[in-house]
């Protein structure tokens, strides 16, 4: 996908790719490397120069992200001594290990652009400020230290530390966030510019957290004042795709898909409006580029809450910025003896001080719909068969402890699942006890003599958790397995069980086994070869921890592609071996809606036939609900107004000369291969609504569904003037009008 992804966003108006370094990817084990097909860093940057692209290196080695660990390899964990990310001498020694491994590696390839490469900037370590008071002066000693280390490295080009407010000399200190125009204190040197590293299009999502929706035009707002009000020079989105958290990658809580709503989404599908809104920003900007360098700006005060930021070279040439910043009104102000509405918190940008190329709130690219197409359902018991994953009970057992074990330095990450068993001798003839279990995270399943006692999970802001619930214990000896499982690392040091109580008697420090994950885990049934070392059955009737396989053959065609879990519960899913990634579809939001219900599948994981499917499912649930979807766009809407600006040809971008005010018109386009089939709705005049909800107004030019259909019909792309003379007239004078235009593609 690297290809097209750097294509789409350079088509998108993006000069630089940044990308993150996952340690714990390529050293998972220490001096153990690994560079390999997906993990290919070198060629992803070379991709990325091919296409004219610069590259920001993000090496940390902590990246947090919310990826597992923050980054950071499980072995560390187990290194005498250590502690992370302060002044501690075992940290440092590996953390410098990685970091120059990385660097070698990029000049050993003429990668930094003193080499003629393509990387223009690298950071080192991450957000370090928001934890550096827990280590007082070690933390600031770390700092320096960190600092120096990277200078040291020699590669030619800037250093930054994001979110590092006392980021020593010469290493740039950068912002994160949604609104760095306001929250931050800029460079903490005149010599240092303004970098924006991460600018969020959305946030992140755990299970259980509804979607947040950030627009464009706040986006393009925020970006576009930074760039006015702070002198900045460099803006990131992050993300600008998201992409997916494949296998067991993701941190605590935290989805499997990761910032869909980013530009690019998930399956690099482009986003609209998100991604057309900022292309014409980006279109605007770079019209006022060279004026925005070198020229002096002056600020002018146009109302209450209004101003000019205005930018002049000596050589006449002039670019211009209105900002209202207030979010209530629209107001018309006047700015070099013209008149000028500007709708609430906006910013209309001027590339010759005269006419407006973009407005931050006036959006003219097109919105469009993603659709999921069932191309194969999985719904006959016939086409299933299953393999239960057997109980351990403590005779089984052959680690051993008299105390409860810590999770994470038990299983060594090699699973999220960690079995806690116990035998328990009842000479009473009382049967009904109250089993209560503390838990630092994440889901727990009690079974009782086999049998599924009851279940309890935390949160992603709150991990920890208590089970409670009444067992039958006949007369005799009980065995009780409660299966710790973890979605994720946690960023704290402590997970899985630390308290046992039955009846009020406390059997945490008691003989306690232990069984590191699960047998199909261990055999690998979801590979073609692990799959013939258990015995399966057809499928009949769900039951709890239960592995699910079957065949299917790759829709055809190259849209991407989906697996809908929206009818399953918890576990994760393998394809051909390859694990597409956790699910936690049980865990609803606010609304009672999955936090995820589709899985991305690359078509790279997928043969033309026989393809392997395996879940496991941890909850009562059935399997006969799954499809496989073909994901894409079905639907595009466009909505422009006599007050919308004429849109940025992308070839006028590094030119001013080259661009002049055109008609404003309404631009749909569909996805490859699809075509518009119909147009739902057309109407020149005051349609009310926007493109999801939408109705015919007063004013309505009557063949406004002939001439569209007319000029779109048949076609991938269209382009509708606004004006009335293209449609036969003005049906009613001394109005504003609008078009909006909704089609299907086919």
């Amino acid at each position: 996908m690297w290809p097209s992804l750097i294509a789409k966003a350079k088509e998108g108006g993006l000069d630089v790719i940044q990308t993150y370094v996952f340690w714990n990817l390529h050293e998972p084990q220490p001096g153990q490397y690994d560079f390999t097909g997906r993990k290919d860093i070198v060629s992803f940057i070379k991709q990325v120069q091919q296409q004219g692209l610069y590259v920001s290196l993000r090496i940390g080695p902590f990246i947090e992200a919310e990826w597992s660990y923050g980054g950071l390899p499980f072995w560390l964990h187990d290194v005498p001594e250590i502690v992370f990310r302060t002044n501690n001498e075992p940290f440092k020694f590996y953390m410098q290990n990685f970091t120059t491994k990385i660097v070698n590696m990029m000049k050993a390839e003429n990668m930094f652009a003193s080499q003629g490469g393509p990387i223009i900037i690298s950071q080192i370590e991450n957000e370090y400020q928001n934890i550096e008071g827990t280590f007082h002066e070690e933390g600031s000693q770390y700092v320096k230290w960190t600092a120096q280390m990277a200078m040291d490295q020699n590669t030619g080009e800037p250093w930054m530390m994001c979110k590092q407010e006392d980021a020593p000399d010469p290493v740039i200190n950068t912002c994160n966030g949604m609104r760095c125009d306001e929250t931050w204190n800029g460079p903490n040197s005149p010599n240092k510019p303004s970098i924006w590293t991460e600018n969020w299009t959305s946030f992140l999502q755990g299970y259980g957290d509804d979607t947040y929706m950030r627009s464009a035009e706040d986006l393009a707002f925020h970006t576009t004042m930074f760039i006015i009000k702070m002198n900045g020079s460099f803006v990131n989105y992050y993300m600008y795709h998201g992409g997916t958290n494949f296998g067991r990658t993701s941190a605590a809580f935290i989805i499997t898909s990761y910032y869909d709503q980013a530009p690019l989404d998930e399956y690099g599908i482009i986003r609209q409006p998100k991604y057309g809104h900022l292309m014409d920003m980006h279109a605007a900007l770079k019209l006022c580029s060279q004026t925005l360098l070198y020229g002096n700006l002056t600020i002018q005060h146009l109302g209450q809450n209004q101003d000019a930021y205005v930018y002049a070279r000596n050589s006449g040439e002039c670019a211009a910025f209105l900002v209202n910043n207030s979010s209530r009104d629209s107001v018309q102000v006047v700015f070099r003896n013209a008149s000028y509405t500007l709708p609430p918190k906006s910013i209309s940008i001027l590339p010759d001080c005269k006419n407006v190329a973009f407005n931050t709130a006036i959006v003219s690219s097109q919105v469009s719909t993603r659709a999921m197409q069932p191309i194969v359902s999985f719904d006959s018991p016939q086409q299933w068969e299953v393999f239960g994953e057997v109980v351990p009970q403590f005779d089984q057992t052959s680690l051993r402890s008299d105390t409860l074990l810590e999770q994470m330095n038990t299983t060594k990450d090699t699973s999220d699942y960690l079995w806690y068993t116990m035998r328990m001798q009842v000479n009473s003839s009382e049967t009904q006890y109250m089993l209560k279990v503390s838990s630092f995270g994440h889901v727990l399943r009690a079974y009782v003599n086999g049998a599924l006692a009851g279940s309890a999970h935390g949160a992603r802001k709150a991990t920890d958790f208590t089970f409670e619930n009444t067992i039958s214990l006949p007369t005799g000896i009980n065995n009780i397995s409660i299966l710790s499982i973890m979605v994720g690392l946690p960023e704290r040091r402590s997970a899985g069980l630390h308290e046992v109580l039955i009846q009020e008697l406390n059997f945490t420090n008691s003989p306690w086994g232990y069984q590191v994950g699960l047998l199909g885990e261990k055999l690998s049934i979801y590979t073609d070869e692990g799959s013939t070392k258990v015995s399966w059955n057809q499928y009949q009737n769900p039951s709890t921890l239960t592995w699910y396989k079957t065949t299917f053959d790759a829709p055809e065609g190259t849209e991407p592609v989906a697996l809908n879990l929206g009818s399953m519960g918890k576990g994760e899913a393998w394809i051909n071996g390859q694990s597409i990634g956790r699910y936690w579809v049980s865990f609803k939001t606010s609304s009672g809606s999955p936090s995820q219900t589709w899985y991305n599948v690359p078509r790279s994981f997928l043969k033309p036939t026989g393809n392997l499917l395996v879940l496991f499912e941890e909850e009562y649930v059935n399997p006969l609900n799954i499809s496989i979807d073909t994901v894409s766009i079905n639907k595009v809407c466009g909505r422009v107004s006599d007050l919308h600006p004429a849109r940025v040809n992308s070839r006028d971008m590094h030119n001013r000369y080259r661009w002049r005010p055109k008609s404003i018109r309404v631009h749909l386009r569909c996805p490859r291969k699809r075509n518009i089939s119909k147009i739902v709705f057309a109407s020149l005049g005051n349609p009310s609504g926007d493109c999801e909800h939408y109705s015919v107004g007063k004013c309505h030019s009557p063949n406004s569904q002939q001439v569209v259909e007319k000029v779109c019909l048949g076609k991938r792309q269209c382009s509708v003037s606004h004006t009335t003379e293209s449609f036969g007239g003005d049906p009613c004078p001394d109005t504003s009008k609008t078009l909006l235009v909704d089609a299907r593609c086919e």
